[in-house]
């Protein structure tokens, strides 16, 4: 209960010691757990940090009384609410800053402007030897978004070396592939392998657009999320860059580690895809549209909107949005 909800195994050990021991101090807690008694007053400030401990004080925090286990996860609860509504809030501003850099990438295309940081490059020959440039530059980082739902076994045998060559370097790589990739063998096993070698890779069940940041100083971004391979945009400039770096920074924070299966995300019973599909929904997408961002196809997308419906008890899409803005699935207006 408590791991999900970041309360730390020593902490809660305290917290639960306290709950069954009221009585004990630190020294006693300490005796008890096995732990020193620096780290159970470390742990014993948390609890009261975090309201969970009552009573005591800085000078002997032991004397504290640990708060019933409904209320300490209501009061979990709240503080994770709260902070992913801020995570939230942060991720929408970020979302329509990187609205005005496509804006502007876009525009770059048909006019080139070295003063914006911006150069445009067309075609997918262009973009390979940027891409070659870019890897034999690179000194420290490799941040990427992988927006494929499928990986050809050729492209995946093509990028081993280089990869493997990055690490060998000390080169720091991570990765955001789609969750869609937990159900393709080919692109799972290089995911794995990937990780195997020590890149870190997690998943999202929806990605912006193809991007590659290479040491925080310059990045690719694909000018067509639909195409990729017909142009890109070489970044420079450091203000951009420093938008690319945050957007990367919030989605990897909210993916999920490859591990076995992806997690289920908040609120409790809903899935990630169904939360992402919801989302999507709410921003007014096509099932077209969602699948493509989902890397799944429009059958699954309309597999996944009926189950939702039938989760939510309702009939129709726009009760559906209704339904969630009640039940606190989305932060902003229905469907």
């Amino acid at each position: 209960m408590f791991g999900r909800l970041e309360l730390d195994d020593v902490t809660a050990s305290v917290y639960r010691s306290k709950l069954a021991h009221p009585r004990d101090g630190v020294l006693e807690l300490a005796e008890r757990l096995g732990l020193t008694p620096d780290d159970v007053r470390r742990s014993l400030v948390l609890l009261s940090e975090m309201a969970l401990l009552r009573g005591g004080g800085e000078g002997d925090p032991g004397q504290g009384r640990a708060i019933d286990p409904q209320l300490a996860l209501q009061l979990l609860q709240a503080r994770q609410q709260a902070e992913l509504a801020a995570q939230q809030q942060r991720m929408e501003a970020t979302r329509a800053a990187v609205v005005d850099l496509m804006a502007e990438i876009a525009d770059s295309s048909s006019q080139e402007s070295s003063k914006s940081g911006i150069r445009y490059l067309e075609g997918i020959d262009a973009i390979r030897d940027q891409i070659e440039l870019l890897s034999a530059e690179t000194s420290s980082e490799v941040l990427s978004f992988a927006p494929d739902s499928q990986m050809s076994q050729a492209s995946i045998e093509a990028a081993r070396p280089l990869n493997l060559r990055n690490v060998e370097q000390g080169i720091v790589m991570r990765t955001i592939y789609l969750d869609s990739i937990r159900h393709d063998n080919h692109a799972r096993e290089y995911a794995t392998w990937l990780e195997s070698i020590g890149a870190r890779i997690r998943t999202s069940p929806v990605l912006p657009n193809r991007l590659t940041i290479v040491d925080r100083r310059s990045a690719l971004v694909a000018v067509d999320a639909t195409n990729t391979a017909a142009a890109a945009a070489l970044v420079t400039s450091p203000g951009l860059i420093s938008l690319l770096v945050t957007l990367f920074e919030h989605i990897w924070e909210a993916a999920t580690p490859l591990g076995p299966t992806a997690a289920p995300c908040e609120p409790e019973l809903l899935t990630r895809q169904q939360a992402a599909v919801l989302q999507l929904m709410a921003e007014g997408r096509t099932d077209e549209s969602i699948a493509h961002s989902l890397g799944v196809s429009t059958r699954t997308v309309g597999r996944v909107i009926t189950g939702l419906l039938a989760h939510l008890g309702v009939r129709s899409r726009f009760q559906a949005g209704m339904r969630a803005v009640q039940h606190g699935y989305l932060s902003h207006s229905p469907l």
